[in-house]
């Protein structure tokens, strides 16, 4: 899997890096793989504008100015800051542009069109919103209708978190420097990013620290994918429970029993708190229904996934209890994860479990167990995550664009799969019953809930592809094209 760095790793290798090689310049080596990118995006264009910051990214952007001339391009630069007062890396690389007969602009010349645009305004550790002629710059070419290459990061995105300084660059492509940032792959960076490059500016793998995350591939979650052996019966595969299906909400349990049945659960028990139960499903029969209270005395489960459907009743919550102090594998979800938020008792209880368990909260969700909003949980949507594996000694996948995944170790995930056709209802039941089906074939807990946000979230990508959304995509659509995904992979 892909490393992922935040600001203070970026920074910690830099400055090892220019430590064990005195006179190295990362500054020259991060412009001209940006260079070499911006000549590869233009094609037959040959108009570019550089748009240089009062930083160190300005500085990289000097670079690919005085390269891209040198090439031949007809290279506009504009420097949106005093040249003398530069940090000293990107006032070498002023100096040098000067050297080879370059001036620079002190404003974007409106009337001019570009084939490409380059954003060499603001980098990595950006902290406070971007206000007057920055933003005004940003706004501007944001509306330009050119292709914009961003350097490290577009600018006015933060790099540690994905969030917006107040505006920021929307790109057509970023070519990230030394790794991935985790601001591009989750929250707004999915928005502004564009399609995202990694230039490794030659630092070999024994110069770099150990990643802050990673980023999900499907090479790695493949792996866990349960083998099937020739000799095998459906007790090889496991039984899965499901609690949930209160009155008016019976479809999230259904959702959820269908996704878990057909990503190869051996047996899908439904256990229902609307009464009476319903016990036949005429579009998936194999599912056996049962009362949420009938279901616990079953000794043959081997997971339990908890949620779907629940809603909040008094017998909600005492399913919820003894699902907590079964020793099954167990999934919270939906209303699970607000009854818990609401009760002392039952986060004491969810504590001091000792069996595997995973959380599978949206954002709000999530607030609501941290006792905050949901703008502080996006505010930083990896430490929120790994705060609640650390409280509750759980896996954790935060949902929404980019899910974070994050295990009670510290470890952390970034899923690149999923698209705007997954937000609609019912796709988080079928999560629930996609990860509870892996767990009751015996995949261990943060296996299953990596494996299972990555298939989630590409078989709506590979919907997408045959033209299946995002309008309209449907949860009942995912676990089919999930099922063909996995015997796909297996």
């Amino acid at each position: 899997m892909q490393p992922i760095y935040r600001t203070t790793d970026i920074r910690r290798v830099e400055q090892a890096v220019i430590a064990a090689n005195p006179g190295i310049s990362l500054m020259e080596r991060a412009g001209l793989a940006a260079a070499e990118k911006a000549r590869d995006m233009l094609g037959d264009g040959f108009r570019v504008l550089v748009v240089c910051g009062p930083g160190n990214n300005g500085g990289d952007g000097l670079v690919v100015a005085r390269y891209l001339h040198q090439w031949g391009y007809q290279t506009t630069t504009v420097l949106l800051a005093d040249a003398g007062k530069l940090p000293s890396d990107a006032a070498t690389a002023y100096q040098q542009f000067v050297n080879a007969g370059r001036t620079t602009l002190a404003d974007i010349p409106k009337e001019s069109s570009w084939d490409l645009i380059i954003d060499g305004l603001l980098g990595i550790g950006l902290t406070r919103p971007i206000e007057g002629k920055l933003a005004d710059t940003i706004e501007w070419i944001n509306t330009s209708c050119s292709r914009v290459l961003a350097l490290d990061i577009p600018s006015g995105l933060d790099s540690d978190t994905g969030n917006i300084f107040g505006v920021a660059i929307k790109a057509t492509d970023t070519i990230s420097f030394i790794g991935l940032k985790p601001g591009l792959l989750t929250a707004d960076g999915k928005d502004h990013a564009g399609q995202v490059s990694i230039a490794s500016l030659n630092i070999g793998q024994h110069q770099l620290l150990k990643p802050s995350g990673l980023l999900l591939e499907q090479a790695a979650v493949t792996t866990y994918l349960p083998r099937r052996k020739l000799n095998s019966h459906k007790g090889s595969f496991g039984s899965l429970g499901i609690i949930g299906g209160a009155e008016g909400m019976l479809g999230a349990a259904v959702l959820a029993g269908r996704a878990a049945i057909k990503l190869g659960a051996g047996r899908v028990y439904v256990g229902t708190l609307a009464k009476p139960a319903s016990g036949y499903d005429p579009i998936q029969p194999e599912l056996m229904y049962r009362d949420a209270e009938v279901l616990f005395t079953n000794d043959y489960l081997t997971a339990l996934a908890t949620g779907p459907g629940m809603g909040r009743s008094d017998a909600a919550e005492k399913s919820l209890i003894r699902a907590i102090e079964s020793a099954l594998p167990l999934l919270l979800d939906a209303d699970a994860l607000n009854l818990i938020a609401a009760s002392k008792t039952l986060q004491d209880k969810l504590r001091a479990r000792s069996h595997p368990t995973l959380l599978t909260p949206h954002p709000t969700e999530a607030a609501r167990l941290l006792n905050c909003d949901t703008a502080t949980i996006q505010k930083d949507r990896v430490n929120a995550a790994l705060k609640l594996a650390k409280e509750f000694h759980a896996a954790v996948a935060l949902k929404g664009a980019g899910s974070i995944c994050a295990l009670p170790n510290g470890d952390w995930f970034i899923n690149p799969t999923g698209n705007p056709g997954m937000a609609s209802a019912g796709t988080g039941d079928v999560l629930s019953g996609i990860i509870g089906a892996l767990l009751a074939q015996a995949l261990e807990a943060s296996q299953a809930l990596l494996l299972g946000v990555y298939l989630h979230g590409a078989a709506a990508d590979a919907l997408l592809a045959r033209g299946i959304g995002p309008i309209g995509m449907t949860a009942s659509e995912i676990i089919d094209e999930a099922r063909r995904l996995s015997n796909t992979w297996n």
